[in-house]
């Protein structure tokens, strides 16, 4: 599996861009940053779209995708998202105000986008990807996921704060070559870190210590852009690598 980091902030400046990742050219995970970084060309071999929970940092281009592929792809790029986020994106994004309703856009029958839900906590298949969502801590309905295909595996935590279901669906998975784990806010911000479901390098630590990692290499995203300076010198001394725009990895 090929992976790049379209997204790993928190946030957006013209340095930072929000979550998104692209695996081997034709599934995102989240899309936090789709049309800011690829061509017309890339966007259109985009086939499915994975989103943890329906915060806008994580689905804030997807009504601008459907603008640009629009007549340029023979079926629709399918958006795979747990019920209550599938819910919030029909009635809050494509409801005709905010967005023109682009699943029903040139016809129902044959629409630029299709929302696909499934349940928190089951597992599905994308194309040759078997998907496990794990429901983690968040104030919205939110989903960590392990993906596999072949003898391959990778995670995402998704947006979430201390948990313990990811950790064990984590320390059951086989072949798990990567995680990426995200961790928001400096340890100054604890309380704010806690109220708002994300993890601080404190309790990354602790959390990280529920890991039975076997060289599984841990990877950090959704660093908030005010807080990256501080947060990178808080997270030095701990075994992971904090993600930058424009990494590529194989695995």
């Amino acid at each position: 599996m090929k992976l790049k980091v379209l997204g790993c902030h928190g946030g957006e400046l013209p340095s930072c861009r929000t979550t998104c990742f692209l695996l081997d050219e034709v599934l995102a995970l989240d899309a936090g940053a789709l049309t800011s970084t690829l061509s017309l060309e890339q966007l259109c071999k985009v086939d499915d779209i994975l989103i943890g929970h329906s915060h806008f940092d994580h689905t804030k281009d997807l009504p601008l995708l459907a603008d640009l592929v629009i007549g340029r792809r023979d079926s629709p790029v399918t958006i795979h998202a747990s019920r209550e986020c599938a819910r919030a994106l029909r009635t809050s994004m494509f409801n005709n105000e905010l967005w023109p309703d682009f699943t029903r856009i040139p016809t129902r029958k044959a629409p630029v986008l299709r929302i696909k839900s499934f349940r928190a906590g089951s597992t599905f298949q994308i194309g040759p990807y078997t998907v496990q969502s794990v429901p983690v801590s968040h104030p919205v309905e939110s989903c960590g996921f392990i993906i596999s295909r072949g003898k391959t595996a990778l995670a995402m935590s998704g947006d979430t704060g201390p948990t313990d279901r990811l950790w064990k669906a984590l320390n059951q998975a086989k072949n798990l070559k990567a995680l990426l784990v995200e961790t928001s806010f400096p340890n100054a911000l604890q309380q704010l870190a806690d109220l708002s479901g994300h993890l601080t390098p404190r309790t990354l630590q602790s959390e990280l210590a529920k890991f039975n990692r076997n060289g599984t290499e841990v990877l950090l995203y959704h660093l908030k852009p005010a807080f990256v300076s501080q947060l990178k010198r808080e997270l030095a001394g701990l075994p992971v690598e904090i993600l930058e725009l424009g990494d590529s990895f194989e695995f």
